[in-house]
């Protein structure tokens, strides 16, 4: 068996796990998980990059010798450095406000059509693409000689090595997806340097070794390598799908719910544009069309406004709650900052004439069942806009540990679902590094052995599923 470090970056936590692989089995191990606690400056809404990259050293010695490290994290953010490689700042938080009202200048230019049709993005008002057009005014950018989007930023730190990740490039809505390389044109009309990006790698390259100061921080014995994975978290999830064959879809549940289908190719057409579908890349040439929905983000703020009641018997309670009293657009960009979540979301029942929600079991009935039936949107519609029909839907992450969720998508989905693993992105973190040694072999057969030996919940639809159209037919309406 051979041992391999993942870091796994998420927006709310950071982990260091430990996989250990060898011919039919793979382990995996918690070392060290670290808060990632956004800090609130003067100038707006910071990520702490240098806690997050003190939590990976500490995570590293924690881990012990490894045979290699790979890192993975939520996408389109980004540090820029400057001609002696040093980073200009603390890298700007998603959320934060700097790009309102800035995609429509970008549309001015390029029409959201186009801009589309060259790179199969969903509008996100947070893609780097909107980021950077919201920068030019910026006292950093012109100073800046290296963009590099946050895993390739950490791999930087431990190797000295610049590179740019493909799955998370995609991310940028810089990259066309049907050559997958940049999208020049798109860049050049922009007034986008792509020279400030490092070349592209593809999850399985070499990133480089830890460097000594690295090596005598952690107490690792060199040399270690560095292995590029799908550095995108939620390209590492997919890839641990426990899926045979290819009619399957996911949802990669966390702070953010992605679900979508794998395809061979990008779904381009303006019916899609207009259902607000991505599509990003993952491995083996593979194709994450998806959608983006708020996730337990909603669940998360509620529970923070509440001062951290128990989680379990908050479930337990909103399991005892009549199902779809009321609902909310899961995919609402209204919900996208934090603060007063539990308000925000009785004012959106409000204002759609439903039953507002009041007690903190009423509210997260809301939140999940709003969950489930964005889930059920949002795969019926990706069936139906690349003519892929499935027959089971797989949930990976967080949610798996949500019983109730799961349940509930299941109902809505009219399809089993089954959930596992509930560390997805570590575990496909983990299968590119073993793949990249040679101890295992193509995206079939890593999914194969996280069948034989991850456990899994299989959950079968229940219920009347017309009450779930017609909980839709309020939205719509509303």
């Amino acid at each position: 068996m051979k041992s391999y470090a993942a870091v796994d970056l998420g927006a709310s936590s950071g982990r260091v796990m430990v996989g250990r692989v060898g011919p039919d089995s793979l382990e995996l191990s918690e070392a060290h998980r670290f808060p990632n606690r956004p800090v609130r400056v003067p100038e707006g809404l910071r990520w702490d990059v240098l806690a997050l990259y003190a939590g990976v050293l500490e995570g590293l010695k924690a881990a012990g010798q490894v045979d290699s490290v790979g890192i993975d994290s939520w996408a389109v953010d980004y540090g820029l450095l400057d001609a002696d490689g040093a980073l200009l700042g603390n890298p700007v938080h998603y959320r934060d406000s700097r790009t309102e009202g800035v995609a429509e200048k970008v549309w001015a230019t390029v029409p959201a059509e186009e801009l589309y049709a060259a790179t199969g993005l969903q509008y996100a008002p947070f893609n780097t693409l909107y980021q950077l057009a919201a920068a030019r005014s910026s006292a950093q950018l012109p100073y800046a000689k290296r963009l590099l989007l946050i895993p390739d930023l950490l791999t930087y730190w431990l190797t000295g090595e610049q590179g740019t990740e493909l799955t998370n490039a995609s991310t940028t809505q810089l990259i066309d997806p049907r050559t997958r390389e940049w999208s020049y044109d798109i860049a050049s009309r922009l007034g986008i340097d792509l020279d400030l990006f490092a070349p592209l790698r593809q999850p399985g390259d070499s990133a480089g070794l830890l460097r000594g100061a690295v090596l005598e921080e952690t107490g690792l014995t060199g040399p270690v390598p560095v292995t590029a994975v799908g550095s995108h978290d939620t390209a590492s999830a997919v890839a641990a799908v426990p899926a045979g064959g290819e009619r399957f879809a996911y949802i990669c549940t966390g702070t953010w719910s992605l679900a979508g289908l794998e395809l061979s190719a990008p779904v381009l057409t303006e019916e899609s544009r207009a259902a607000n579908f991505t599509n990003e890349l993952g491995l083996d040439g593979t194709v994450r069309y998806l959608r983006n929905i708020m996730g337990l983000w909603l669940l998360q703020e509620c529970v923070r406004a509440w001062d951290a009641p128990d989680l379990g018997g908050l479930l337990l309670d909103a399991s005892k709650v009549p199902a779809l009293r009321s609902v909310v657009d899961a995919g609402d960009a209204a919900f996208l900052a934090p603060g007063r979540m539990p308000e925000r979301i009785a004012e959106a029942c409000r204002a759609s004439g439903q039953p507002v929600p009041a007690s903190p079991a009423e509210i997260t009935r809301c939140i999940l069942d709003s969950l489930a039936l964005a889930h059920r949107r949002a795969i019926a519609e990706a069936q139906r806009l690349a003519d892929h029909p499935v027959d089971v839907v797989h949930v990976v992450g967080g949610g798996t540990r949500n019983a109730l969720l799961c349940q509930l998508t299941a109902d809505a989905c009219g399809l089993p679902v089954v959930a596992g693993p509930t560390e997805a992105a570590a575990l496909g973190n983990v299968l590119v590094q073993a793949r990249a040694h040679g101890l295992v072999g193509d995206l079939a057969d890593g999914r194969r052995l996280l069948t034989r030996t991850q456990p899994l919940t299989r959950y079968e639809p229940q219920g009347d599923a017309a009450r779930w159209s017609e909980a839709e037919a309020r939205l719509v309406r509303g």
